[in-house]
């Protein structure tokens, strides 16, 4: 599958902890999401990433979103989702540690299942790291795609917040 702009996003399954246990500090059991029926109605930012905790993606993807949150709400965006190909307990403590929960919803596919649907995998296996998600970022507007930058590798440029905003800004203005 090769997405663009103007079509539907894939129906599929994402687990969600969004919610930490305050005497053992550990996730809570994670929810079964819904894709299509999560964003009825709704016109969110999701971008993709291939690891929790891995460099490029602690120091300078998510905390792009986290930083800009409040610009993202202001130009109607109803939420923000932060997909990677880890378990949801995972993510739910990268969240955490980021400062993310409660403005950015993390996300988990941790077998690959729907990046793979997205036709948005990349082989890291070499690198250790097996199946992950490409890094890139889209803006669905009820459950069609109005905006896309799909990274090539090793890139941070399109999927950046600030490019997010600036796309965001651009179809303000027409």
């Amino acid at each position: 599958m090769s997405l663009r702009t103007g079509d539907s996003l894939p129906d599929g399954v994402l687990r969600e902890s969004s919610a930490i246990d305050a005497q053992s500090g550990c996730p809570l059991k994670p929810e079964t999401i819904q894709v299509t029926e999560a964003l009825a109605d709704k016109k969110i930012i999701l971008f993709g990433v291939p690891g929790a905790y891995t460099p490029t993606c602690s120091a300078q993807h998510l905390p792009g979103y986290v930083d800009h949150y409040d610009a993202f709400r202001a130009l109607g965006v109803d939420e923000i989702w932060c997909l990677s190909v880890n378990d949801a307990f995972v993510m739910a403590s990268w969240g955490r540690e980021r400062n993310a929960l409660g403005k950015i919803r993390m996300m988990a596919d941790g077998s690959a299942t729907y990046v793979g649907q997205l036709g948005l995998t990349q082989d890291l296996t070499d690198k250790g790291l097996g199946i992950r998600s490409q890094r890139f970022a889209m803006i669905v507007e009820r459950g069609i795609i109005t905006w896309l930058g799909i990274e090539p590798p090793g890139q941070f440029e399109a999927s950046k917040a600030e490019s997010v905003l600036a796309a965001l800004q651009a179809q303000g203005s027409h």
